[in-house]
């Protein structure tokens, strides 16, 4: 078995075993399957930890309690080696949906007694038949508002849990053909070439359709929202962005991979940007932010048809001075 196949089984048998586990068997589960100096990346409030056993106790172990009977409704897993960095590190992809029953308090929502769903993507880099290092990003702002609660103003795009791909096919527990992979990486660099500059000289529309399928989907982040066909993208999250943003950073990305039609990245952060037009329905504040991201792609023939986007965008506004889930729990939650 190559090494990207042992790979996806390291990181399968820890999906397998955590999942199935009690409370009391998520520290020694994440203990044997990872690396005594693990690190682990995750969006505001958790952000940066190290070592299994403060991953299980601060991140692990409460979603848990909260969210009862949970169950991972995985839709898109793939791995393949680093694009970026030369020493051939294998990382693993997982996205989809953790989903149980909102019991108990998270964070400080209220839980609702029903069904909900915690967006998630999360690399791992293997070494050695075991995990060293995890980014698990995931949607927060998306589970309070499931919950009844508003942490943002109307968004740009549509609101809702977003399915897998249109295809159905993002499960590649089997090799895949290599060129597969690498026409997919291609398109992704070709894609961040093109809207990494912001001033390519052509319409929005035109730029975006060299890398972009024209029945494009855009699966954002709750608080911008979903987006369907190259106009509406440009009309409902790219062309506002841009609009609100000036100083935007050259790419800073940590991983980037692609195995058969799916690829993706993710940066710690990706880019710094300065609101200096308004962003979301809020003001402008000209403070310089990072923008923590994780986007998944799928590639139909020779363009990106799908994508999924993950934005902490909680950490965004702590840094421009609004604590986003500290004032929405505090002031839509009864006393």
């Amino acid at each position: 078995m190559d090494e990207v196949q042992s790979a996806k089984q390291t990181v399968e048998s820890l999906y397998q075993t955590l999942d199935g586990t009690d409370l009391l068997g998520i520290t020694d589960t994440i203990t044997a399957a990872t690396t005594t100096d693990y690190r682990w990346r995750g969006f505001h409030p958790f952000d940066e930890m190290h070592g299994a056993d403060t991953v299980a106790d601060r991140f692990w172990r409460p979603l848990r309690v909260a969210l009862t009977r949970l169950q991972r409704r995985e839709d898109i897993f793939f791995a393949g080696r680093n694009s970026l960095t030369g020493d051939g590190a294998v990382w693993v992809v997982s996205m989809g949906h953790l989903m149980g029953l909102f019991d108990k308090p998270w964070l400080g929502i209220r839980p609702t007694g029903k069904m909900a769903f915690l967006r998630y993507c999360e690399f791992n880099r293997v070494e050695n038949g075991r995990i060293a290092e995890t980014a698990m990003y995931f949607d927060i702002p998306h589970l309070m508002m499931q919950a009844g609660l508003s942490p943002f103003p109307p968004q740009t795009a549509a609101h809702f849990v977003q399915p897998g791909p249109q295809t159905h096919d993002g499960l590649l527990a089997g090799t895949q053909p290599a060129e597969e992979g690498e026409k997919t990486l291609a398109c992704i660099n070709a894609m961040i070439s093109d809207l990494g500059r912001w001033d390519s000289g052509l319409p929005l529309q035109q730029e975006l359709a060299q890398s972009w399928a024209d029945d494009m989907i855009w699966w954002g982040p709750a608080g911008i929202g979903s987006t369907y066909t190259i106009d509406r993208y440009a009309l409902q999250h790219s062309g506002p962005f841009r609009a609100g943003f000036t100083d935007r950073s050259k790419t800073q990305h940590v991983c980037r991979l692609a195995e058969g039609h799916y690829g993706g990245f993710f940066g710690w952060p990706n880019f710094t940007a300065r609101p200096t037009g308004g962003f979301m329905g809020m003001p402008a504040t000209d403070r310089e932010a990072e923008f923590r991201v994780i986007d998944i792609y799928r590639r139909a023939g020779e363009k990106l048809a799908e994508n999924w986007v993950f934005i902490d965008l909680l950490h965004f506004w702590k840094q421009q001075g609004v604590d986003i889930l500290g004032r929405t729990t505090r002031i839509e939650s009864p006393m």
